[in-house]
């Protein structure tokens, strides 16, 4: 495989990362919540669309209709009854910031015994648009295509919505200064509950992604929290364009990884740049004071 090729696959990858990482900065960067959790939304979007294209024939992407929205939803209700008597209790961001990281650490527990109890523990897969496609002379998995695609598109219009709307301005506002942003009429804590639900959503689309071309079980949720976390520090906290670039290149590093060392290594190359971005540059290679 020549390594072009190699890079390539890498940037399919990486794109998808950054899907996940846009919906993870949006909960951490825009509503200053560490949610632990996030990746339990991701595999539960995953298990969704397994049963509804095995059980039901229904096509993976249309089904995103029902999880996005679904999972859009359950993180507003997690935001209104967890997050928000935690927010008003809080006297700093750092308070804030530690004290969801216990909550949600419990709550990811919570919903990976609920997922394994309810699906039990072996690994899934099904068979969607699993054939090799042909694009300028390399061959690639259709269905990781389509998937990178619509990450691309999704995590687009996201960058869109925050950098030419307004509210995408007071978003960003949130997450440059909270008490700034509240005096100039701007509702912090039911923009917060917007962004945090906006992750989610995203999180839903990134699990219905993933789960066309991967295997999956109740324990995929903790590895792809990590991963955001790692291309979220990378691109720096509250930097979406920071996220994609990451995302970008920790997918080609992995795929270069699993070709030309060990597939099995790939997990050690995420938190390796990510020891390495934290002692070098800790706010990010995009970040700012």
């Amino acid at each position: 495989m020549p390594l072009i090729e190699v890079i390539l696959g890498g940037v399919i990858l990486g794109g998808l990362y950054a899907l996940v990482a846009i919906g993870f900065n949006l909960q951490f960067g825009m509503a200053r919540i560490v949610n632990l959790a996030y990746g339990e939304f991701l595999m539960g979007a995953a298990f969704a669309a397994f049963f509804m294209y095995t059980l039901f024939s229904i096509n993976p992407i249309v089904g995103m209709l029902l999880s996005v929205p679904v999972s859009f939803a359950a993180n507003w209700l997690i935001y209104r009854v967890l997050m928000l008597p935690l927010v008003r209790r809080a006297r700093t961001r750092d308070d804030l910031e530690g004290q969801t990281i216990l909550a949600t650490f419990g709550l990811l527990f919570v919903l990976r015994g609920a997922a394994t109890l309810a699906f039990t523990a072996d690994n899934r897969y099904y068979n969607y648009l699993g054939v090799p496609l042909n694009i300028f002379g390399f061959t690639f998995a259709a269905n990781r295509v389509l998937a990178c695609v619509l990450a691309c598109i999704f995590g687009g219009a996201s960058l869109m919505v925050l950098n030419r709307t307004r509210f995408g301005t007071a978003l960003r506002a949130l997450n440059i200064d909270p008490i700034g942003a509240e005096l100039v009429g701007i509702d912090v804590r039911g923009m917060a509950g917007l962004a945090f639900a906006g992750g989610g959503a995203l999180a839903a689309a990134a699990g219905t992604l993933v789960s066309t071309f991967l295997t999956f079980n109740p324990a995929i949720g903790i590895e792809f929290t990590m991963k955001a976390l790692v291309v979220v520090i990378m691109g720096g906290i509250g930097n979406m364009a920071g996220c994609l670039t990451a995302g970008l290149l920790l997918g080609i590093a992995e795929s270069l990884c699993s070709y030309y060392v060990d597939s099995g290594l790939t997990l050690a190359v995420a938190y390796a740049l990510f020891l390495i971005v934290l002692v070098v540059r800790p706010r990010g290679l995009f970040g700012t004071p």
